[in-house]
């Protein structure tokens, strides 16, 4: 019996949803770079959960049920309150709040699929709600209802920060919510699969999903990216800092990625959109030290930037504290765990792995007296 260790190379299941081919990302056969240039992200919840675009009909009724899906239990909010919120890590929050969100749905364990796709929409619906009343809750503000009339993105931030965001803040947050949308089998979707493959609820799938994102391996690079960014402060200390990192041969976040070897397809749109929105707030530092950061390390070593890197200076443009970077990546992941869940569902096998045993051979009991 071999072992790959993490399981990397191996093809665990097929899916319609996306594929990493030659490093081109598509979403059912739509390349990145088309949809994150022309697609909204209500768009492209309907492609991965119908495999094909909708109509102009079928979107205007997807927007309205998110629309109309969106508000939180009462009782989510006064959870909220009811712990020491400061001192909770936000993807902890979002987690229980999650699974919480089962308890107050009647039909959270009816397994027919037009009851999984309306518990698709609510949960794709509230998970913005969550993270936003989170932040504000914790800051001592009271969570901004939804606006049914908003999009996806539009009302995200305007839960977040009470205003009405600019078209350019609009067209960045659609932009990273359609490129983190879905990635293929990583952690958190095989996570998924393999819990709702037992044929448990689409909210455990979920909830266990956003644990294994939760992990430092896995979601929080952009976190780590905005941290180093701080640190180094100004564009003149650069080059020490990195040059002192690479010469000590320390990791330099938001670089390189497991599965593309040229170049992850996906960093460039947030590149541009970093230049765009610090230029608009006037702290075009935080691009122009990316920039240099980027020339400093791909001139050593062969690894490009991935969607971590830029991603970073785009949510601390729109105003999004550090720490809820990685619950962002999960509202635009729900998408792809709920695609994934839906796609196991349909053609379900129990996941059962087996594991090499190297621990001691045959023992015999011995007494406690005797030990």
């Amino acid at each position: 019996m071999s072992v790959t260790k993490g399981l990397e190379g191996i093809v665990a299941t097929s899916s319609s949803i996306s594929s990493i081919i030659d490093d081109t990302l598509t979403y059912v056969g739509y390349d990145i770079d088309d949809l994150a240039e022309n697609a909204s992200f209500e768009e492209v919840i309907f492609l991965l959960w119908n495999l094909r675009l909708p109509n102009h009909l079928e979107l205007e009724d997807l927007k309205n049920q998110l629309a109309a899906n969106a508000a939180l239990p009462n009782e989510i909010i006064e959870y909220f309150k009811m712990y020491p919120i400061e001192k909770v890590h936000p993807m902890g929050a979002l987690r229980t709040a999650v699974s919480m969100l089962g308890l107050y749905d009647e039909e959270a364990d009816v397994m027919d699929d037009q009851a999984n796709l309306r518990k698709a929409i609510r949960l794709q619906a509230k998970i913005p709600a969550i993270v936003t009343a989170f932040s504000r809750i914790r800051k001592g503000l009271e969570p901004i209802a939804p606006r049914k009339d908003f999009g996806y993105a539009q009302n995200f931030l305007y839960m977040l920060n009470g205003n009405e965001p600019s078209q350019v803040e609009i067209e960045a947050f659609n932009k990273a919510l359609v490129l983190h949308a879905d990635h293929e089998l990583n952690a958190s979707t095989f996570t998924a699969r393999v819990c709702v493959a037992t044929l448990s609820d689409m909210y455990s799938g979920v909830t266990a999903a956003i644990g294994a994102l939760k992990g430092p391996l896995h979601g929080g690079a952009n976190e780590a990216v905005m941290k180093m960014l701080k640190e180094i402060d100004t564009l003149e200390n650069v080059e020490a800092y990195i040059n002192n990192k690479l010469d000590n041969k320390e990791k330099i976040m938001g670089f390189g990625h497991r599965v593309y070897r040229k170049g992850d397809p996906r960093a460039k749109h947030l590149r541009e959109m970093s230049k765009r929105l610090t230029d608009m707030n006037g702290e075009p530092k935080w691009y122009e030290m990316s920039t240099k950061i980027e020339e400093l390390v791909t001139s050593r070593k062969p690894l490009p930037p991935n969607v971590d890197f830029y991603s970073a200076s785009v949510y601390h443009s729109l105003g999004i504290d550090h720490d809820l970077f990685t619950p962002i990546f999960a509202v635009s992941r729900m998408s792809g765990w709920i695609a994934h869940i839906l796609e196991q569902y349909e053609n379900n096998r129990l996941i059962r792995p087996r594991a090499e045993y190297v621990g001691p051979g045959m023992q015999k009991y011995v007494p406690i007296e005797e030990r």
